[in-house]
């Protein structure tokens, strides 16, 4: 697949804007890597979630809410994930949660999102390491509690290097799409 045919679909469910203006800074970090507008944004809210369908590679953000709760727009359309054919399409995922306030279930709704689309044949790229968090329990760790199923963004207590992991987790989506 050349540039030219690339097409990257992001969705997103976002009710405090966290996980849509992250979803922007992915957006704009690789369209910049690609040099081309090749990620296009869809909020879950307003557009249905078989659209993903229409796209080899896709993104999902998702945030946790509370006590290891789906953000309501993913919630309003978890039915929907299930029935999502992403036999053969790459897939990559974020979250956002608090791990300070929720250390407890901190990323748990990336967890449940990874283990939804899981079986349906994809390739899930993306993985993060979990350094540099503090948290308790999360059901977005990998098997052998290494890395989070997905990039790991928390807003709420570390703003600061929001930036940094979506530029370096950017980098490596691209590392792993040409290897």
């Amino acid at each position: 697949m050349s540039e030219a045919d690339l097409s990257i679909g992001l969705f997103y469910g976002s009710t405090t804007c966290y996980t849509e203006m992250a979803a922007e800074k992915i957006q704009a970090q690789l369209n910049s890597l690609f040099d081309a507008p090749v990620v296009s944004l869809h909020n879950i809210k307003d557009v249905a979630l078989k659209q993903a369908q229409q796209h080899d590679i896709i993104i999902f953000g998702i945030s946790t809410w509370d006590f290891g709760e789906l953000q309501e727009d993913w919630e309003s359309n978890w039915e929907d994930v299930y029935q999502l054919d992403l036999n053969g399409k790459i897939v990559a995922l974020f979250g956002l949660g608090d791990q300070l306030g929720y250390a407890d279930w901190f990323q748990d709704a990336l967890g449940m999102l990874y283990d939804a689309i899981e079986p349906t044949g994809c390739k899930i790229i993306g993985k993060w390491p979990n350094k540099g968090y503090e948290f308790a329990a999360s059901k977005a760790l990998t098997d052998d509690g290494r890395f989070f199923v997905g990039l790991s963004l928390d807003d709420e207590n570390q703003y600061d290097v929001t930036d940094e992991r979506i530029h370096a987790w950017s980098h490596q989506l691209l590392d792993e799409l040409s290897g």
